[in-house]
């Protein structure tokens, strides 16, 4: 399985992406700068996270407005599974592949310490490795992590199980609306999550907990 990363200026989580698809898959992944107008054929495109050119004007909003953002979501419309962590997710919002917005978290204060996430959708493409209502660690790092939605969005991404991950027991760091930490399009192939699972992937990290994410969304195991 062939993936890809994208760089953006600002980012400062792509060397750690690159790392843990890397050490996963016995492959580097190809990398995407953001002026680039084409995406290779892969099976798997991700947005790190980090400062994308500053978060200026909003996160993620100039990122989503360069030129490599057509090509994702031609790849994207194609059925090529996409995930964004962090700073992705805000970029994938800001282009238009995943519904709602991510605003300033309600502490008004970075964020950064380790949560727990209940999946709440393992019949995915990328949490096909773990368990229903599996609970799990995972670091984050963010200042603008409060996702909202309207009350019809939210509605739909309820009643369509595309909910992938929420804040468990208590520590939804930013104040998320529903305790939302990740959701998915209406297709099932764009994730979009505010945690970092590449940051847990081998016992040198503390743990291993964000490895089955990628086993999954590589095909490595099965959804």
């Amino acid at each position: 399985m062939k993936a890809a990363v994208i760089l953006l200026p600002g980012l400062n989580r792509d060397r750690d992406m690159i790392a843990a698809i890397t050490r996963i898959s016995g492959q580097p992944p190809v990398t995407v700068w953001q002026t680039d107008t084409t995406i290779p054929d892969v099976d798997l495109i991700i947005v790190p996270g980090g400062f994308s050119y500053g978060d200026y004007l909003r996160c993620g909003a100039i990122a989503a407005r360069m030129p490599f953002m057509k090509a994702l979501q031609e790849k994207a419309a194609q059925g090529v599974k996409v995930m964004g962590v962090c700073n992705g997710f805000q970029i994938l919002l800001e282009g238009g592949l995943l519904p709602g917005a991510l605003m300033r978290n309600a502490s008004l204060k970075f964020v950064c310490r380790e949560v727990e996430l209940e999946v709440s959708n393992a019949s995915t493409a990328f949490t096909g490795g773990y368990a229903q209502g599996q609970i799990i660690r995972c670091p984050v790092a963010h200042h603008d992590g409060n996702y909202f939605a309207d009350e019809a969005t939210l509605k739909r991404l309820q009643d369509d199980n595309r909910i992938a991950f929420r804040y468990a027991n208590g520590t939804n760091p930013n104040g998320s609306i529903d305790d939302i930490a990740g959701i998915l399009n209406a297709e099932g192939n764009v994730l979009g999550m505010m945690p970092h699972p590449e940051n847990l992937i081998e016992q040198a990290h503390g743990g291993d907990d964000g490895r089955a994410l990628f086993e999954s969304a590589l095909g490595l195991v099965a959804a």
